[in-house]
């Protein structure tokens, strides 16, 4: 019988190895530039940002530093529970997003520094922070290179999330279009490596509801946004899955066999 030893396994070549399979497209800053205005109008109706910020209950004297904020699903809110949030994002459209949001809401409290996790930090003026956050955003291909500098911005403690099992693949979907669903490396992957580099982390699990959105054409598009590039003949079959099961319920559309997405946050002190 062989015996393996996970001590001896180089989690961040497995990572890379898993991640190169994925089914979902590799995104840049200009896709996420597109993708901007319907992300943020939709990534704010959900139970993910309040079940974050109750698991890390922040403190008012802290200073965080949120990597990859997206449209700020989580700046905004900690930016009102605690002392200063510098929001870093590689698309200049969320980041835009962010502060029109925070003029909107009069928060005064929130930097937004446009950066990616391959720039040189020290150049963007980031320094260091009391927390580090990094919310479903550790799409690297180097995860240890991507811990160590987010470990480095940290005074007090770091925040990691990311899928467990499929997340928020629709696996149905993919079955529609006769497409194989490979996620890459879940949650699992990322402790795996943490506790080879030393650190001994926490994990909590956030459970939220497949998303509804204002209109049929953001479900279409959110589809579509997960499958990347559609042949013809994936998109007939993906419009009949998608007419089959799309609904409207109290002015929200969604599909009719919604699921839970769950989420892993793992998290470990700078002691």
């Amino acid at each position: 019988m062989c015996m393996i030893d996970i001590k001896t396994i180089d989690w961040n070549e497995v990572w890379k190895g898993k991640k190169s399979v994925r089914s979902s497209p590799a995104r840049n800053s200009a896709s996420w530039d597109k993708r901007a205005p319907s992300f943020a109008e939709n990534s704010s109706k959900t139970e993910y940002a309040e079940a974050f910020v109750k698991i890390v209950n922040p403190k008012k004297s802290w200073t965080v530093f949120d990597m990859g904020c997206g449209s700020g699903t989580l700046a905004i809110p900690f930016a009102k529970l605690v002392s200063k949030v510098t929001a870093i994002d590689f698309s200049g459209s969320m980041l835009k997003i962010v502060r029109a949001q925070c003029d909107k809401l009069n928060i005064s409290n929130v930097s937004t520094i446009k950066a990616s996790w391959e720039s040189n930090w020290n150049e963007a003026g980031i320094g260091i922070h009391d927390v580090a956050i990094a919310s479903r955003s550790l799409v690297v291909d180097d995860l240890v290179s991507a811990v160590i500098k987010l470990n480095g911005v940290a005074r007090k403690r770091v925040y990691i999330s990311t899928i467990v099992d499929d997340g928020p693949y629709d696996r149905r979907v993919f079955a529609a279009i006769d497409r194989k669903l490979n996620t890459g490396p879940d949650y699992i992957y990322n402790y795996n490596l943490l506790y080879q580099m030393g650190i001994r982390a926490n994990i909590d699990f956030i459970t939220e509801k497949t998303k509804s959105y204002k209109t049929s054409k953001q479900l279409v598009e959110s589809v579509k946004w997960m499958l990347g590039n559609l042949r013809l003949e994936e998109e007939i079959k993906l419009n009949k899955h998608l007419d089959k099961h799309i609904v409207c319920k109290a002015g929200w559309w969604s599909l009719d066999y919604g699921k839970d997405i769950k989420w892993a946050l793992i998290w470990w002190n700078k002691d």
